[in-house]
Order: C-alpha cells, then structure tokens, then sequence
C-alpha cells in the first residue's frame, strides 16, 4: 500500500524565540485538540482579508487563533472603539483589535480601508456569516473591504467534519462580486461548523 503523502503547512519567516515558544504552545493546543493545519502560509503577503468559516461557536476564535500562532503570525479583528479605550485598551489592541465606529455603520468599509493603508503588515479575520446564529448565506462586507483597500482574500476553512484547518489559495478580487463570491464559497464545499447551520449549504450549492 502507498503510504499518503503528508501535505505541508509550511509556516510564515522565523520572528524569534518567543514567538517560536508561542508556536511551540499552539501546536500542543491544535494537537491535543485532534486539529491538523493544512496549506503554506502565503509569505509574499504582509496584508490579506481572511474569510474565517465556518463559524458556528465561540471556540472557532481561539483554534483560529492557535492556527495563527502554528503559522508565526497575529491575527486582527474588528471590535467596537470602547473597547480600545480604559486602562485595559492598549492590551486589547495588542490582542489584535482594530477599532471600528459601528454608529458609522455606511463608512466601516473606509474605515477598514484607512487601518490598512496606515498598517506595513495586517492579517484581518473576518467571520462572513457575522454571526453565529443561522443564516442563509454570506454577508459580503468582507469582500468589499478587501477591494476596497486593495488587499488580496484568503480562505481559510475550519472544518468540524474532518478536523482540519485549511488554507485555501489567495485570491485577487476583481470587483465582480457575482463571479467572485461563488469561487471563494467553492472552497467550502463540504466543510462542517461544530454546530450544523443553513449557512454551510453555501458550500454545498
């Protein structure tokens, strides 16, 4: 019988030994866990959009997060402006909080659009259900703030079903949301939230 050849998860450049510790940390964590990360982190890009799907629980965060760390890098994430503000606001941007103001809710695009202008590197995670309730499909904010800066795709897949976490091919808006969206959601086809919802027959269509 052949033996199947492993595939790689090759990981971003060596940032030094606390980060190689960290790594060292995550790797534990996705193992125990029963996770296996598949796909070569994309080094030629210091910015990209990931789709983070699916997203059916809170733990789906932190096995994004511990797959972040197998890759050396930090991902960031849209919250609310308050919760940069206080004494435990620096702590919170450092955890990878990029400050929105969601009362400016028409102009998040721009602002998402500033916040990578103004950044040299930034891996932005963004759940495009929007929430972990059932829905119906996709919400497309994250494609829209991807062309808009300028900023390449990557899909990444958390799949329940066979307990990986993928990496998909980094993609290149065109502006053509029709075309794109259903090239990006193929990617999907197949995988499993932890908790089965409407939202993964994007992936089955």
């Amino acid at each position: 019988m052949t033996q199947q050849k492993k595939q790689s998860a090759r990981p971003a450049a060596f940032k030094g030994p606390f980060s190689e510790l960290w790594r060292y940390i995550c790797l534990t964590f996705l193992k125990i866990m029963g996770w296996t990360v598949i796909g070569d982190w994309p080094r030629q890009h210091s910015k990209l959009v990931l789709i983070a799907a699916p997203h059916t629980v809170n733990m789906d965060g932190i096995n994004m997060l511990a797959a972040a760390g197998y890759y050396r890098v930090k991902l960031s994430w849209m919250g609310k402006a308050s919760l940069v503000k206080g004494p435990f606001g620096g702590i919170v941007r450092w955890l990878g909080c990029v400050p929105v103001d969601r009362s400016q809710a028409n102009d998040l695009v721009a602002q998402m659009k500033t916040a990578f202008d103004e950044a040299d590197s930034l891996y932005l995670a963004i759940p495009p259900e929007g929430t972990r309730a059932l829905v119906s499909g996709w919400k497309t904010g994250f494609y829209h703030i991807a062309h808009t800066a300028g900023v390449p795709i990557l899909p990444t897949v958390l799949d329940y079903g066979s307990k990986t976490i993928r990496l998909g091919e980094v993609y290149n808006p065109t502006g053509d949301i029709d075309m794109d969206l259903p090239k990006l959601q193929a990617v999907y086809r197949g995988a499993r939230g932890k908790k089965p919802r409407e939202s993964e027959a994007v992936g089955e269509a």
